[in-house]
């Protein structure tokens, strides 16, 4: 049983890192979009947070495609054992 628990808090580990490090990759390329075209103050408050949003959305779609594609490929596993 504490095997169990053990490999769902590896799973849970791994999926917040996953997450962490796909918002910051998201955060690093959004850097490379010239938004200032459509915000009145490209440097202002509202923009940094629009990108902080935008970061987190994105990150947040990608990893989940991550984990579910990792999930799916584990899973597959079990059709052969």
């Amino acid at each position: 049983m504490e095997d169990v628990y053990f490999s769902v808090g590896l799973n849970a580990l791994l999926a917040v890192a996953v997450m962490l490090l796909s918002v910051y990759l998201a955060w690093i390329v959004l850097q490379e979009l010239k938004l200032d075209v459509f915000l009145k103050q490209p440097k202002g408050r509202r923009a940094v947070m629009l990108r902080l949003m935008l970061a987190v959305a994105i990150g947040y779609l990608f990893s989940r495609f991550i984990l579910d594609y990792w999930d799916w490929s584990m899973s597959l596993r079990l059709l052969v054992e």
